[in-house]
Parts: structure tokens; C-alpha cells; sequence
């Protein structure tokens, strides 16, 4: 109970001292403040693109995969892509087939091509709309789903029938208030009879993902041919088998365009985990850059900090003087300079938090950055304010509960 009463009288007095001299406490508070602020701003950004991640970029699923012509998941290597598109043939329709015919660890294989368009609808028009033309198994293999109508069917993919899924955004702009299924449009003067609409997915730095039409892959090949742009999606029969079927499908491949032993691929397997892989190594160095330009900005204010105390030792040098004489401890005065000392910098990271939820209200409402604070960002920016507080206030502490009495009494004699 004594130790709780000490306590509370400490941060009392500590309130009292911050109240006492604002405009000292906040520019004694700035680096923490500047601090906090960063580190939970850059935690926010790192989350809410992390959340994204898992929720729709890596729409493949934990046990989906997308064969490519080239990938970049790292830093872009102008001399590779050229590499690259000398070396890398499309991917075929004929490839599909085989690899359709022989897979036996993968579950399913799909085909997918795009290329944006023209959409016309009655007499509005929306242009560079992207164009998806898939296989019939494309609503078992992506994360889309429907708010209405159906997926495609395989008798539609092989007989090139005329028919389309639109995305939201299309969808909204052609029959706001209607429903449109049933309703034709017109994708580069070719007629489509809309047979459902996807659910919204939402922006990523403001390009939108609800832009699309989905058509079948037969009816996009006659339209637009089967050269270029083909990728096939798959999906493994359970996230433990998920290398197998990469590996099945990278051997299938491989032979079928003979490819020798030693050989690098022509093509590219990325997964889920090598999107997240690839964006773990983007964020790793962010939060390294943010750890420096951190740490930097809590040692400036920790010193700070601590020469304030210092200060405030000196000027209070009497007032310990009087405690220790009507019967206060060393213990008691180290207790309140550490506890004022880690106050302060608390507070300063309470600012911290308030700025930095503020910043990410505002970017979040005028930007396309999907900025989100984790309350783990803020426990640590607190925590760790608090705990720079107490460091570097370690010193001046010990400095006030070593002073005579005696000589503190004389001091403003």
C-alpha cells in the first residue's frame, strides 16, 4: 500500500510539473513524439498492406499457383526482362491441354488471358476495361465470387458462347439500378449476354479491381486470337502437396518444350507464399529504415530528456533537501524522477499514437494506401517511449536521491 501511495504521489507530481511548463514539456516531448509517430505510421502501412496481401492480392489461396511467361518478384532487372522476352516463349493453349491431361498431383488446371477493352452498354461506353478470358474452371481456382448470376459452364468455354461476368465497377456503371443479368453489352462490338456479376474487391492504390469482364476463353481466342498473354492457374490438392504440383507441372512443362537437363526455365511458378515472400522482403526494408530514423529520434529525445531532469533536479534541489529531512527515502526520490522522467516520455508517445491515428484517418480517406493501425503498434510505441523515458532518466534520478540534505537545504540559501 505504501509503495501504491509513493507511486501515485510520484506521477502527481509529475502531472503537476508538466502542467507547470508546457511549452518546455512539449519541445522536451518532441523527439519522442516524432518518434512514435513514425513507428506506428510505418507499422500501419506495413499492416494494412499485409491484411491486403492475405486478402486480395494473394487471391490464389494457400494451395493455388499461376504459371506465367516471366515474373519479377524482386527488384526489376531491365536486362533480365530483355533476356526474358527473347528466351521465354507465350504460353499455348496446346501447353494447357497437355499439362489439362497429365497433371496427376495437381487438383485442377485453368487458363486465363486479358487484354483491356472497350465495354459498351445501350449508349454508354467504358473504355479500358480489362478483359478476362478464362476456362470454366476459373471460379474454383481465383477468389472471385458472384453477388448474383453464375459462373461460367464448360459447354460455353468449348462452343464459344457469347456470354460475360461483370466486375462491380462495370456493373454499377452500366445497371445502376437494374439487374443485369440477362442484358447485353458489347465488348469491342461483339455482343455478350451478362450472366453474372462479381462481388466488389476494393482498390489498391487507387486502381480498382471490380474493372473487369470475364468472358470464356474460347469466345476471347476467336475473338482476339491465342498469341499472347496466356497464363494458367492451379491448384494443388492440399497446401502439404502444394511443391509437388509445382514441381509437377514445372517437369510437365519442361518437356514438353525440351527443355535438357541444366537448362533454366523458359517460364515462371509463382505461388501465394511467393507473393507474401516477395512483399515480406519490400517491408523487411522499410522497418529497417524505420528502426534507424526510430532510433535516432528516441535517443535525441531520451537526452533531451534527460538533460530537462537534469535541469529539474537542479531547480528543485531545495525541495529534496526538505523531503529528505522530514524523513523521505533515497528510494522515494530515485522512485518520483523515475516515474516523472518516464511520465513525460509517456506522454510524449500518447501524443505519438494521436498523431499517428490521425494521419492514418486522413491518408486512408484522401489516398488509395490501405493504411491501417494494429493495436500491437500502439502498446509498443508507448511501451517503448516509456521505457526511453525511464533510461535516460535513470541518471538524473540517482543524481537527486544522492543529494545531502544538508548541502541541498543551503543550495538556494
Amino acid at each position: 500500500m505504501q509503495g501504491n501511495a509513493s507511486f501515485l504521489e510520484a506521477a502527481v507530481v509529475a502531472l503537476d510539473s508538466l502542467r507547470g511548463s508546457k511549452l518546455r514539456s512539449f519541445l522536451t516531448l518532441l523527439g519522442i513524439i516524432l518518434a512514435t509517430t513514425t513507428l506506428i505510421a510505418v507499422m500501419s502501412v506495413i499492416h494494412g498492406m499485409d491484411v491486403y496481401m492475405a486478402t486480395k492480392v494473394s487471391s490464389l489461396g494457400a494451395d493455388g499457383f499461376r504459371v506465367v511467361r516471366m515474373a519479377f518478384l524482386g527488384n526489376f532487372d531491365p536486362k533480365k526482362f530483355v533476356l526474358f522476352q527473347k528466351r521465354n516463349p507465350q504460353l499455348s493453349v496446346d501447353e494447357y491441354e497437355f499439362l489439362r491431361s497429365h497433371i496427376t498431383i495437381a487438383r485442377d488446371i485453368g487458363i486465363q488471358v486479358e487484354r483491356n477493352a472497350t465495354v459498351v452498354a445501350g449508349n454508354d461506353s467504358l473504355d479500358n476495361v480489362e478483359i478476362d478470358g478464362v476456362s470454366a474452371n476459373y471460379g474454383t481456382l481465383s477468389s472471385t465470387e458472384l453477388s448474383s448470376g453464375r459462373f461460367l459452364i464448360e459447354a460455353e468455354d468449348l462452343r464459344r458462347v457469347p456470354v460475360a461476368i461483370l466486375g462491380a465497377d462495370v456493373s454499377q456503371r452500366f445497371f445502376p439500378t437494374v439487374d443485369p443479368i440477362g442484358k447485353p453489352v458489347k465488348v469491342d462490338g461483339i455482343p455478350y449476354t451478362v450472366i453474372g456479376v462479381a462481388k466488389a474487391k476494393g482498390s489498391v492504390f487507387g486502381n480498382s479491381l471490380d474493372n473487369f469482364v470475364i468472358i470464356p476463353a474460347g469466345a476471347y481466342f476467336k475473338t482476339y486470337g491465342a498469341r499472347q498473354g496466356i497464363s494458367y492457374l492451379a491448384k494443388a490438392r492440399g497446401r502439404d502437396t502444394m511443391e509437388q504440383a509445382q514441381d509437377e507441372v514445372s517437369m510437365l512443362l519442361r518437356a514438353y518444350r525440351h527443355l535438357r537437363p541444366g537448362q533454366d526455365d523458359t517460364f515462371a511458378v509463382i505461388s501465394s507464399d511467393a507473393l507474401v515472400g516477395a512483399w515480406d522482403r519490400v517491408t523487411g526494408a522499410i522497418a529497417a529504415t524505420a528502426v534507424a530514423v526510430v532510433s535516432v529520434f528516441m535517443v535525441v529525445g531520451g537526452v533531451v530528456i534527460m538533460n530537462i531532469m537534469l535541469a529539474v533536479v537542479s531547480e528543485r534541489t531545495r525541495e529534496i533537501g526538505i523531503r529528505k529531512s522530514v524523513g523521505a527515502r533515497r528510494q522515494d526520490i530515485l522512485n518520483q524522477f523515475l516515474v516523472e522522467s518516464s511520465m513525460l516520455a509517456g506522454v510524449g508517445g500518447i501524443i505519438g499514437v494521436v498523431l499517428s491515428w490521425t494521419i492514418a484517418v486522413l491518408v486512408r480517406k484522401l489516398t488509395p494506401v490501405p493504411m491501417d493501425v494494429p493495436v500491437y503498434s500502439v502498446v509498443i510505441g508507448v511501451g517503448l517511449s516509456s521505457m526511453v523515458g525511464l533510461f535516460f532518466g535513470v541518471y538524473p534520478a540517482r543524481r537527486a536521491a544522492k543529494l545531502d540534505p544538508i548541502e541541498a537545504l543551503r543550495a538556494e540559501n
